[in-house]
């Protein structure tokens, strides 16, 4: 697939935009469209680590990156009354992996990667809805058509596959909002608060903002108004810590959102012919699994590597997926195995689950920078 190709890529999310980046780089006549009036920032921040700033630095946006972006050091677990239960070195990570993890908010990252697009002169067509039907006349049109439409309902994933793939709800929202406590942010560290059934995550950016998330078992109501969601929130944490009460109280309100958070079960495949699905449509996992956008970038960088080579599509496309399905697939169920542990209803206080507790700092290093090298 070494020669410059025609691609199509059917989402402006951070696997389409990384992609297109990556592609364009490389001399790729790249069409993108986007289904929206505008680039989404839908979610209120994010946490690329290691592997993702590797990927970040591959494109030449890390530096930029860590300009609109924070370096946490440490990651804490308290107890809903306040009480240290453990403490993860994210430095040392940092160290072993030879990048550091930053935190974002997501608008910013998506202006980031939507600058880059305009820089190397892609457009993004937006407005343009693709269904499933028209996915096999782009498979005509282009050399390749990838689809990065997201877990939800993507249009790719669905020419894929007969019977449709669902998503799964894991049976808890997510409350997510921007806040700027300002000096009383906690020092430099993301914090989890944890109760039975319920957590409350800070995530300090810079400038003495943050994002946050308060989550707790609920049944999807799409009709309830967010206000209502937003009240709730308000009514379960307004007993918790300083810092959780703080951060509610200097919440951007233009930045909250409800999600019902799901994810897919692993799937057999991720390509037919020339179409492939990456990023969400293809292994979206929990927010708990803290790998989402990572796992994202690094399908972009490696099917950049794809188009370098002088491979048959369909042995290339194969490939693809074979060097990511394990990696992503272990994403997906370390999502579901803490979501199962934090959302899960008890009388007493919940496990300590940071990675300190069952993982150490060499053994995350190496499977976050698993497969990836700058001499690839």
């Amino acid at each position: 697939m070494s020669r410059n190709r025609k691609i199509a890529i059917a989402g402006a999310g951070v696997a389409g935009m990384a992609l297109a980046i990556l592609a364009a780089k490389q001399g790729h006549k790249v069409t993108l469209f986007e289904r929206g009036s505008t680039v989404s920032s839908m979610g209120a921040g994010v946490t690329l680590w290691p592997n993702a700033m590797f990927v970040m630095q591959q494109m030449g946006l890390d530096e930029k990156l860590r300009h609109a972006g924070g370096v946490p050091d440490r990651m804490r677990q308290f107890d809903q009354h306040g009480v240290l239960q453990t403490e993860f070195d994210i430095s040392a990570v940092n160290s072993l992996c030879g990048f550091p993890g930053v935190t974002v908010l997501r608008r910013e990252l998506m202006s980031l990667l939507a600058s880059e697009l305009e820089s190397l002169g892609v457009q993004i067509r937006f407005n343009c809805s693709i269904a499933a039907a028209d996915v096999m006349r782009l498979g005509l049109q282009f050399d390749l058509v990838v689809g990065a439409d997201g877990r939800m309902n993507s249009a790719v994933r669905q020419a894929l596959y007969a019977d449709k793939v669902t998503p799964c709800y894991h049976g808890f929202v997510n409350v997510i909002g921007v806040s700027c406590p300002g000096e009383s942010l906690p020092d430099n560290a993301i914090c989890d608060f944890r109760g039975p059934g319920q957590r409350f995550g800070i995530v300090p950016v810079n400038d003495g903002r943050c994002y946050w998330a308060g989550a707790w078992n609920a049944a999807i109501d799409r009709k309830r108004p967010l206000t209502h969601w937003y009240e709730e929130l308000h009514q379960r944490f307004r007993g918790w810590p300083d810092p959780v009460k703080n951060v509610l109280l200097s919440a951007d309100r233009a930045s909250v959102n409800c999600i019902f958070v799901h994810d897919i079960d692993p799937l057999p495949f991720w390509h037919r012919d020339n179409i492939l699905i990456i990023g969400d449509a293809a292994h979206a996992s929990l927010p708990t699994s803290g790998q989402g956008a990572c796992q994202a970038l690094e399908d972009a960088w490696h099917l950049s590597l794809i188009l370098k080579a002088d491979d048959e599509p369909e042995a290339a496309l194969q490939r693809f997926y074979e060097q990511r399905y394990i990696k992503t697939s272990a994403a997906q169920r370390v999502g579901r195995e803490l979501a199962g542990k934090f959302f899960t209803e008890s009388s007493g206080q919940p496990e300590p689950l940071l990675p300190a507790t069952h993982i150490s700092a060499s053994e995350l290093s190496r499977f976050w920078m698993q497969g990836l090298t700058s001499l690839a």
